[in-house]
């Protein structure tokens, strides 16, 4: 699925807002952990120029990157407690592995990855994300209270933004703390100075070692009282003392720390007994079954604005009792503890304070288990391992289950309770390479973690082990003489540069599983040198490796067809210029050239005694109307087969980016990116509709990534009036499915045919999507029409 292009952006106005004499931002330093820098993580920090304190409770920090492209949103950190007069606020971010100096504690923690280069920052009343991408926009946004743009970031206060940034160079306000609203002239470049509200300087935190204050008592805070009742703790943005646990996990790679568990819990159900010990940069010093108290400052991080929240210990010293000491009994995940309902609504709002209800909710007693042990045994893998280490199973074997062993995503209101994202916190030993179908035999054990993506994730400390069940790529059959075979698959960024394994796992997939079709509408090919952002629009060399490789594979010497792009308008990655691509066997299929389509001329249908044809072909349909703004316009192309004309319209409708998460704190979760596929599909829709005005026989095939499922909104207003036909749906519901995410199998892609083609075959080919080694994420489909049986002009 490609990302959207970069947005165009105004200057912002000369006074921004009104000037602050209270509450600015004083320092903004994105180089922490990075090579040559001296701290190990970014900051933010704040000052009161006033004379009396400023309460932050319910504020925030918000990010944005320098550039922003139109799927690119503001990263926020909470804030909590008051900013007294005179006084700094430290707001610590994300570690790298760089640095040698620890930040002094921090009065708010986050885990924005902030550019050390350029960037937005901006402190804002209310922690909902801002939406605002222009300056003008942001100018207008009243719960902006002060705002700093550093580098070249386009989103500033004044004529332009403050300048020397980098991974030695914070840019910082004057002592004064004057604010004239003009960030190039309020700031200025500088060796990073963070002070945080107790007047500490870098070098004073300890991120995880120290001895807790010296008593060997614990405090009166115990972990369930941390975790209350609901998803947010009642302690949030409190320091508590001495809270007593036993380390039942560590992890010392990426965002370090450790989990504690109370084995003394209390009787609530829904209160967790365990909790994450958050070190950020600093390897934690325990071990697995240390007795230990710890004091710090409970925080709740959202790993992004539209996620629920995991609340952690920050800041912490740590005083060890004894060491080896028993574990508390792992909770079980399986279908008899795990509700069938997945998680509760809110009208479209937040649910973090909403009392769980983990009997009657997956997502509830999950919560309910957050940071404490989990275990789960011989679970079935429905998300092959991925780049970073982490799989997805089911802890419910006989939930909606796919033919090849999946779990199938197959409502909005049931997206599958018994899926587990597991990961591993031992860093000694390879993570299995699984495939959809495989099993994890015997127990995976481990603290219970909640991330961005996929949400609660099993940290494992104990591993099942890999069953390999031998899951196979699909290999369809080859298409009869009198049959014409048209396929769809997204290749995945596709570019000249790319190594050669990639082109040549790719031409296998056409030529060897999709048995060589007559047409091939590719998704994501790139212009000749992909992100090279130089202006360059063509697609020839990529093209020619391509069609090479798939000669070499065995198939067919291709020819093709496309029309170019403008430069950065069709969305995808800044300066890949992806479109859609024909490929035909011209030995088996003609296409009918016509000439005079480009980026921004639409094709039409003209009415003929023989029938319908298009005004330019390849063509593309309506690219000036406002539903293809930043994402691929779709090709239309006339081909002729066995002396019949067939119309081949592919598509690449624009991502689910920006969409809420289905396990995040809005609930039900916001689909926004359906608004613009939905216009997306009502242009397709009328163009086809104009094709059978023209002639109501004619064979026109719909195909490609519409980024949407069988059941959403978008497929209804594309085959509204009964124009088309989705294929997907005349599979058995176990197999209609052509891509996985987050462990559910689904359905992004698709064709589609008019109401004349009523003789064909159709196969989605399973050869990408399940397994851990994919040569697109993916899956391609093929339908074989007997243009025989389906009528002649």
């Amino acid at each position: 699925m490609g990302a959207a292009g970069a947005l165009a952006f105004t200057a912002l106005p000369a006074a921004f807002a009104a000037p602050s004499a209270t509450a600015v931002i004083a320092e903004v330093y994105g180089g922490g952990g990075n090579s040559g820098a001296t701290l190990t993580r970014d900051f933010v920090e704040l000052a009161n120029a006033g004379a009396a304190a400023y309460d932050l409770s319910g504020y925030s920090v918000q990010y944005l990157p320098g550039s922003p492209s139109a799927t690119s949103q503001w990263q926020v950190t909470a804030l909590t407690g008051a900013l007294a007069p005179g006084a700094r606020y430290l707001v610590a971010e994300a570690a790298g592995t760089g640095g040698t100096t620890a930040l002094p504690t921090a009065d708010a923690t986050g885990s924005i990855a902030m550019s050390a280069t350029s960037g937005t920052i901006a402190l804002v009343s209310g922690t909902t994300a801002l939406a605002c991408k222009t300056a003008a926009d942001c100018a207008a946004d009243p719960r902006i209270v002060d705002l700093a743009g550093y580098g070249s970031a386009l989103v500033r206060e004044g004529g332009g933004p403050a300048t020397g940034a980098s991974n030695t160079a914070s840019v910082a306000r004057a002592a004064a703390l004057t604010d004239t609203d003009d960030n190039a002239a309020d700031f200025t470049a500088g060796t990073p100075s963070p002070v945080n509200a107790a007047g500490e300087t870098a070098g004073s935190g300890d991120g995880g070692g120290g001895d807790g204050g010296g008593s060997t008592d614990p405090g009166t805070v115990r972990v369930h009282d941390i975790q209350g009742t609901a998803r947010v703790s009642p302690y949030a943005g409190q320091t508590v003392t001495r809270v007593p646990g036993i380390v039942t996990g560590v992890r010392t790679s990426g965002s370090k720390g450790y989990w504690i568990q109370d084995p003394q819990a209390d009787t609530d159900p829904r209160t967790s007994e365990g909790v994450l010990v958050y070190t950020g940069s600093a390897t934690p010093t325990v071990a697995v079954g240390d007795s230990v108290l710890v004091t710090g400052k409970v925080t709740e991080y959202y790993p992004s604005s539209t996620t629920q929240s995991l609340t952690e210990i920050t800041a912490p010293t740590t005083t060890v009792l004894s060491s080896g000491n028993a574990l508390p009994a792992a909770a079980t995940l399986d279908a008899t503890t795990v509700p069938d309902a997945y998680i509760p609504t809110a009208a479209g709002g937040s649910i973090d304070t909403l009392p769980l209800e983990p009997a009657a909710y997956a997502q509830d007693y999950y919560e309910s288990l957050e940071g404490m042990r989990a275990t789960l045994a011989d679970a079935r893998v429905v998300g092959a391992t991925d780049a970073y280490d982490e799989l997805w199973v089911t802890v419910k074997p006989e939930e909606s289950t796919t033919a090849r062993g999946g779990a199938l995503y197959s409502s909005y209101d049931q997206p599958n309770t018994g899926r587990m994202k597991v990961a591993s916190l031992d860093t000694t030993t390879a993570f299995p390479a699984a495939d959809v179908g495989d099993e994890l035999s015997g127990t995976t054990t481990g603290p219970l973690d909640y991330t961005t993506y996929g949400g609660y994730i099993l940290q494992a400390t104990q591993l099942g082990t890999l069953v390999d069940n031998g899951l196979k790529q699909e290999v369809t059959r080859r298409h009869k003489g009198g049959e014409l075979a048209v396929a769809t698959y997204n290749v995945e960024n596709l570019d000249a540069l790319d190594d050669q394994q990639k082109f040549d796992r790719l031409a296998e997939g056409v030529a060897v599983n999709l048995k060589s079709p007559d047409i091939v509408a590719l998704e994501e090919i790139q212009d000749d040198n992909g992100a090279v952002n130089d202006g360059t629009v063509t697609a020839e060399a990529t093209l020619t490796r391509f069609t090479d490789a798939i000669r070499a594979a065995g198939g067919p010497r291709y020819s093709w067809r496309y029309v170019a792009p403008e430069n950065n308008q069709d969305g995808g990655e800044p300066g890949g210029n992806i479109r859609q691509v024909f490929l035909y066997n011209a030995k088996r299929v003609s296409f009918t050239d016509r000439a005079g389509g480009d980026a921004t001329t639409a094709t039409s249908v003209v009415k003929t005694r023989k029938g319908a044809r298009l005004t330019y072909s390849p063509g593309r349909i309506a690219p000036a109307a406002d539903a293809w703004d930043n994402s691929r316009k779709p090709l239309v192309g006339e081909f002729t087969f066995q002396g019949e004309p067939v119309f081949v319209i592919a598509n690449h409708f624009t991502s689910k980016g920006g969409d809420q998460p289905l396990h995040g704190r809005y609930q039900p979760p916001a689909r926004s990116s359906e608004t613009q596929r939905a216009a997306q599909a009502t242009e397709v829709n009328t163009f086809v509709k104009s094709l059978l005005a023209a002639d109501k026989n004619a064979k026109a095939v719909v195909l490609g990534d519409l980024n949407d499922y069988e059941f959403s909104r978008t497929m209804t207003t594309l085959t509204a009036g009964k124009v088309l036909t989705p294929l997907i749906s005349t599979l058995p519901a176990n197999e209609r499915y052509t891509y996985v995410y987050d462990g559910n199998s689904q359905t992004l892609d698709h064709i589609l045919t008019s109401p004349a083609v009523t003789s064909y075959d159709y196969d989605v080919v399973h050869i990408n999507a399940e397994f851990a080694d994919q040569a697109s994420d993916h899956d391609p489909q093929i339908v074989r029409i007997d243009v025989a049986r389906c009528g002649r002009h």
